[in-house]
């Protein structure tokens, strides 16, 4: 009787575990996001200007915030064509109930644009090292090609743009993301310039790491 009895309590352990393991609801792998930025730029000089950014990113199929973003740097000009901009970035995250996760990140974006005709090409290449707690820290490699081109007319200065960036992370030695996107931009005035896109993520280590957003920018130059 008392082997019966243990038996018995045995299976019932057992199958309250295991509800509760399926009960558990697993972060999805995708989300519909949407990204917001603002940036402001102080020239200081001819060459050098002083650039503010802030972030706000809404997630979990656009119910709450799921990161924050505040960042400083500057932008060295380098003749016509090349911009280095030194930056730093506090991050913090949720993106998905129960994990919360604060990152400091040092980063160095290179950008070559080039005029040719009525197109622009332009790219990107960013080295970033980030301080993440909790979790590991690691640097990543982004590039990021940009083609843009003037639409409509000419008074209105609205351009067309796609892009495609790529992301290689030396902690697990793999390129692990890509993101690629399309919008327009519209010079207001000499002071504010604003961006709407569409932007689709893949991702093979994040979670969640397929996104589908849509975006906006807005730049404010002093």
């Amino acid at each position: 009787m008392n082997s019966l009895n243990a038996i018995t309590i045995f299976v019932f352990v057992l199958i309250g575990s295991t509800g509760a393991v399926f009960g558990q609801a697993l972060p999805s792998r995708s989300d519909t996001q949407n990204w917001n930025d603002v940036n402001l730029t102080v020239p200081l000089s001819k060459q050098v200007d002083y650039v503010m950014q802030g972030t706000l990113r809404n997630g979990r199929n656009l119910s709450r915030p799921v990161d924050e973003r505040l960042g400083i740097g500057f932008a060295f000009k380098f003749g016509k064509y090349l911009t280095v901009t030194p930056n730093y970035l506090y991050i913090g995250m949720q993106p998905f109930e129960g994990r919360r996760i604060f990152e400091n990140r040092l980063s160095v974006p290179t950008t070559v644009r080039v005029p040719v005709g009525r197109f622009v090409f332009a790219d990107r290449n960013l080295f970033e090292r980030r301080l993440r707690h909790p979790g590991v820290n690691s640097t990543r490699y982004r590039n990021r090609f940009q083609v843009e081109h003037p639409i409509g007319p000419a008074k209105q200065k609205i351009s067309l743009f796609v892009s495609d960036e790529v992301f290689y992370d030396w902690l697990v030695n793999a390129w692990v993301r890509n993101r690629a996107a399309v919008g327009v931009s519209k010079v207001v005035n000499k002071h504010f310039t604003f961006e709407l896109y569409y932007l689709r993520q893949n991702d093979s280590h994040s979670v969640p790491g397929d996104l589908h957003v849509i975006g906006s920018t807005w730049r404010f130059k002093l």
